[in-house]
């Protein structure tokens, strides 16, 4: 076998193995959010909280307040706020929040939020039975919803030694243009995209 076929054969699975890397890459990168997701769902890593069906019926009397944000991402012209800035309540006990989000525009808006909890340690205690997060939510123009958040801590955070100490919790949700936007922005006339 000549040198310039060897190295032609050569050059063709080093091609073909840099395809099936560059292949395996794409796949992975979206494997990798449902992935991510699954994990802190199940670490409670950067904030991520649970979701349950109920509280487990144990209260303690150690008290906890937990505080409510509320973000906009860019490129949402909507209103967002918690109704209430903080709840104070024991251990256990379940809370209902609600937060108002509204559409000073002209033109409709559809929005999804996401959220964290700080500090990121506690995410894995904060469990959440009724949530408006990762749905979609279109206001009308002109239109407000209030959207509840029920929720209680799970007592298991007493037995934490490095949550011992902590009194307060932050609840945070930011809205971010949902995939139906980017929709109704492409139907959008030109002269109301410039407003």
């Amino acid at each position: 076998m000549s040198a310039p076929a060897a190295s032609s054969r050569s050059n063709v699975r080093v091609a073909a193995m840099c395809a099936a890397i560059a292949a395996g890459m794409v796949g992975m990168s979206f494997a990798a959010v449902p992935l991510y997701q699954l994990f802190c769902q199940v670490t409670g890593y950067g904030g991520t909280t649970q979701v349950a069906d109920a509280p487990a019926g144990v209260i303690l009397d150690r008290r906890m307040t937990v505080q409510f944000d509320a973000n906009v991402g860019p490129g949402l012209p909507m209103r967002f706020a918690p109704v209430q800035r903080d709840e104070t309540m024991p251990i256990g006990e379940q809370g209902l929040a609600y937060y108002e989000v509204s559409n000073p525009t002209d033109q409709p808006i559809v929005g999804t939020a996401v959220f964290n909890v700080v500090p990121h340690k506690a995410g894995i205690y904060f469990n959440k039975i009724e949530c408006f997060c990762f749905t979609e939510q279109k206001l009308a123009p002109g239109e407000s919803a209030r959207l509840p958040v029920a929720y209680f801590i799970d007592p298991a955070i007493a037995d934490d030694e490095d949550l011992k100490t902590l009194k307060s919790i932050t609840l945070s949700y930011t809205f971010y243009p949902a995939k139906a936007q980017a929709t109704l922005d492409d139907r959008a006339p030109a002269s109301s995209a410039s407003n």
